[in-house]
């Protein structure tokens, strides 16, 4: 009798387990669709490398440094305190559990004059690294809607 219903037991565990499989599958799959953003960029270790290299790119190009208040910042503010608070800024936003703890947007960038140009040449310049470190187009474009959320608090000048 007991080795009936272990044959039994046994019988119907084989039989589900592929149907088990397919539900894992489409548990796996949809739950992609599910992970916050944070996630999907794989977490703070790539966020923050991305982000360095951004820094470090923006803090020498040209075209935003032609903005006088835009130079004089990158003087003043060490861009090892600037990687810091973009990272925890962008772990936050993401979903990650990070605490920005910096100035708001607006404060922040008050006095830099910036401009839809400047603005516009900062977008290229991250895009330009995202595609550096094989970010996949949907990521970046919920990053840019991110950022795209604080164009109002930083353009300042016409």
């Amino acid at each position: 009798m007991l080795s009936q219903r272990l044959t039994y037991f046994l019988k119907t565990l084989l039989l589900t387990l592929p149907l088990l499989g397919i539900g894992f599958a489409y548990a796996d799959s949809h739950s992609q669709d599910t992970k916050s953003l944070y996630t999907r960029l794989g977490g703070l270790q790539p966020i923050s490398v991305v982000v360095s290299d951004f820094i470090d790119v923006i803090v020498v190009d040209d075209t935003l440094n032609a903005n006088p208040a835009i130079d004089a910042a990158r003087k003043v503010v060490p861009a090892p305190y600037l990687k810091y608070q973009v990272t925890a800024m962008v772990c936050n936003a993401t979903g990650g559990s990070c605490k920005y703890q910096g100035r708001s947007m607006k404060d922040a960038h008050a006095h830099l004059n910036i401009s839809e140009n400047d603005w516009q040449q900062m977008e290229v310049l991250l895009k330009g690294v995202l595609d550096k470190h094989g970010v996949p187009e949907k990521e970046q474009q919920e990053l840019m809607e991110i950022v795209g959320s604080t164009k109002a608090d930083i353009v300042t000048a016409p």
